[in-house]
């Protein structure tokens, strides 16, 4: 079964669950701090490790996590690791954190500019990203310096790039066309 299939299913899973109890933060909370757990490489490979029995992985999980997440979601861990696949877990948040998104109407943009954005700056691009799509949207910015100047956005399926770098590629190519 293909990885991204199963991450969906299991997001799904966790969704449904937390609309229900009114709980699509907490998880999320929870989702982010057991993919941030499994950041840890040698960690990882000790839950994924086959020839680990897996009474031994899931009491690792608890000392680990503590009281650190909610009951269900050291579950989940428990269950991904009985399965030897924890590896899903950060695509498992990534795929709750898109369907979260979707049930409360908001879009996710990635801006990429040359120098850092400030408040003001953000303010006004998140406002003219969300008159492009109609919608609220939740905007991670992220700095290129090759761009050269200017902004890139990424919402949904649309690119809208402004940079420095494709207008010059533009014009270059124009010229060579005129010639």
């Amino acid at each position: 079964m293909p990885r991204s299939a199963s991450a969906r299913r299991y997001a799904q899973a966790v969704f449904q669950i937390a609309l229900e109890r009114d709980e699509l933060d907490a998880w999320m909370d929870d989702l982010t701090l057991l993919a941030h757990s499994l950041d840890d490489r040698e960690l990882a490979g000790y839950l994924d490790a086959p020839q680990v029995a897996v009474d031994r992985k899931i009491d690792v999980i608890r000392i680990t996590l503590g009281d650190s997440a909610a009951p269900l979601a050291v579950n989940l861990l428990c269950l991904l690791a009985s399965r030897g696949i924890t590896t899903l877990t950060a695509e498992i948040a990534d795929q709750y954190q898109r369907m979260v998104d979707v049930h409360r109407g908001v879009e996710r943009a990635e801006v990429v500019s040359a120098v850092p954005l400030d408040q003001r700056q953000r303010r006004r691009v998140t406002e003219m990203l969300e008159g492009v799509v109609g919608r609220e949207v939740q905007v991670d910015v992220r700095v290129d310096p090759g761009i050269g100047g200017g902004l890139m956005a990424r919402v949904g399926d649309r690119l809208l790039d402004g940079s420095t770098k494709t207008k010059i590629e533009e014009m270059r190519r124009e010229l060579v066309e005129r010639v």
